[in-house]
């Protein structure tokens, strides 16, 4: 089993209502749902596109998938979890949008956030105490990505390359789109889906336990928690 921290707006809110129909399943419920028909996307394309992605769910990531340490609880995840939420204030970005992020498309924010990056470093710090050290498979996997020597030191310190000033704060929307004109179209399209939700002001009002119950399972959302602090 692993765990992770997302972020994601509660089941209910529209913002998750439409990524959920955009990848096909729930990750609150489990459940499968009827995608979107979109203009330029077949209905079987779009569901290959965002196989990956349905399997993580709708979210972004704020502390990447961990294997607990041996003396560590799910109860302590969720503890730590309460305990951030109290302490962090909500709020705003400017907005999202879909944009592509290399040949993956996703919704990221519309202009630089200090307070979102500094929410990610707060959830690899203190939840680091509870996850179990990289194993030497893990540790050869990651370094396939010729990952620079900054990154390689982020990954064997803290179970992950692509943190801090390397986090880039995203929804993902699809895999890789290697063809130009599909990239467009499914672009176009992700505009038009997520038109009630995008660039407008974008609350970040709440963090999300999420597990994956065996290697290869969905990931689902085991418990999301308002932040509740008060800001400084």
């Amino acid at each position: 089993m692993r765990y992770s921290i997302y972020f994601s707006h509660p089941q209910t809110a529209e913002l998750t209502r439409l990524g959920n129909q955009w990848l096909g399943r729930s990750a609150f419920s489990n459940d499968k749902l009827q995608q979107p028909t979109l203009k330029d996307v077949g209905g079987e394309r779009l569901y290959n596109l965002t196989e990956d992605a349905r399997r993580y769910g709708f979210h972004a990531t704020m502390k990447p998938p961990f294997q607990l340490a041996e003396d560590k609880t799910q109860e302590d995840v969720k503890s730590a979890l309460k305990d951030l939420a109290r302490k962090t204030a909500p709020f705003s970005l400017e907005g999202l949008a879909p944009n592509l992020l290399g040949k993956f498309l996703a919704l990221t924010p519309t202009a630089k956030s200090q307070q979102l990056v500094d929410l990610a470093a707060r959830c690899i710090k203190e939840f680091d105490h509870l996850r179990a050290p990289l194993n030497d498979k893990d540790i050869e996997r990651r370094r396939k990505a010729n990952l620079t020597p900054e990154q390689d030191s982020y990954m064997l310190e803290w179970g992950y390359p692509y943190i801090f000033e390397h986090f880039h704060f995203h929804m993902t929307l699809s895999k890789r789109l290697e063809n130009e004109t599909e990239r467009k179209a499914l672009k176009a399209a992700a505009q038009d889906h997520f038109k009630p939700v995008i660039n407008q002001p974008f609350p970040i009002s709440h963090l999300a336990l999420c597990i994956e119950p065996e290697a290869g399972a969905p990931f689902q959302i085991i418990e999301i928690t308002p932040l509740e602090g008060t800001a400084g």
